[in-house]
């Protein structure tokens, strides 16, 4: 299998942003923190986004203001301490993607 490019790598990302923002769908906390599957399902979504975040040159990150360390710490995390996610801290950050999104856009109209 041959390893993703870094324009796919965000390609990735924004797909793994827009597919938390459709399980989302204007969840409440309770529900999220009452759904196994939709919990499941976005913590998947941020595997993603930290992963492809870890194989994007770092030079290319560096031109951009961003805690770069956050999904990549995140994805280690629920990877690594999965026993110990505060379920809350999940369903914040789904909703707090913006930022990122639009960053990931900027890349990919300032440097491919």
């Amino acid at each position: 299998m041959d390893k993703p490019t870094p324009v796919e790598r965000i390609q990735h990302i924004l797909s793994a942003i827009t597919n938390i923002r459709e399980f989302m769908d204007g969840a409440s906390l309770e529900a999220f923190t009452s759904d196994d599957l939709l919990q499941s399902a976005v913590k998947f979504q941020f595997l993603i986004i930290g992963e492809a975040t870890r194989f994007i040159d770092q030079s290319i990150l560096d031109k951009y203001p961003y805690p770069w360390h956050i999904p990549m710490s995140f994805r280690n995390f629920i990877v690594h301490a999965y026993h110990g996610i505060k379920i809350d801290r999940v369903y914040y950050a789904a909703n707090d993607l913006g930022g990122l999104e639009e960053v990931m856009q900027t890349i990919l109209k300032n440097e491919f």
